[in-house]
C-alpha cells in the first residue's frame, strides 16, 4: 500500500442516539472534537461519509451523518471504525511523528545493542511505551520488551529517515 492510501483509524461510531440517525462518537483525536476537523470519514464498511452536524452531550459526542436517517441506519454503522486517509493528518516537520510511523523502527541502546523492533505503542496513563519484539537470539533471551517512550530519560532520539529509535535502556530488562 502507498503512504497516500494508508488508513487512520481516528475513533469509532458508538451507539444510536435517539430516533433520527444521531449516533454517539469515540474520539481518538488528542481533542476529542478534532475528529470533526477530518472529512470525508471512511467506516470500516468502505463506505464514504460526511457529517452533517454534531455536537457535545455531556462528556460525549454525538453526530449526525448525512445518508444515516433512522435509528435503524444507526444500529447497522455502530461500532465501526472510523478512518481517513494518513495524507489527510496534518505534517508534523522533522521533529513530530506519529505512533503508526513508530512501528517497525529499529530500537538500539546507546551502546549500539539492537533491542528489536517496534511492534507497537501503546498508552498505560502513566505514559507511551514501546513494545519491542526481540531479535529470534537476542543475547539476553528476550522475546519482548515493554520501553517507556520517554523523551530525554529513556528516548535520545527517532530517526525517522534511518527508521531507528535510540534508547538509554539496560538490555536485560
Amino acid at each position: 500500500m502507498s503512504q497516500a492510501s494508508d488508513k487512520v483509524v481516528i475513533g469509532k461510531i458508538g451507539a444510536p442516539y435517539g430516533v433520527k440517525g444521531w449516533v454517539k462518537i469515540n474520539s481518538y483525536t488528542e481533542t476529542p472534537e478534532g475528529i470533526f476537523d477530518y472529512q470525508p470519514w471512511n467506516l470500516s464498511d468502505d463506505n464514504e461519509y460526511q457529517i452533517d452536524q454534531w455536537r457535545p452531550n455531556g462528556k460525549n459526542l454525538v453526530a449526525k451523518i448525512t445518508g444515516v436517517e433512522s435509528r435503524d441506519d444507526a444500529e447497522r454503522i455502530k461500532n465501526l471504525d472510523i478512518c481517513i486517509d494518513a495524507d489527510q493528518l496534518p505534517d508534523l516537520g522533522d521533529e513530530g511523528f506519529y505512533w503508526r510511523e513508530l512501528t517497525g523502527m529499529q530500537v538500539v541502546t546507546t551502546q549500539g545493542y539492537d533491542l528489536g523492533v517496534v511492534k507497537e505503542v501503546f498508552n498505560t496513563g502513566a505514559n507511551d511505551v514501546l513494545q519491542v519484539r526481540a531479535n529470534v537470539k537476542d543475547a539476553f533471551g528476550q522475546k519482548e520488551r515493554l520501553i517507556p517512550f520517554v523523551f530525554d530519560d529513556v528516548v535520545q532520539s527517532v530517526d525517522k529517515e534511518g527508521k531507528v529509535i535510540t534508547v538509554d535502556w539496560d538490555p536485560g530488562f
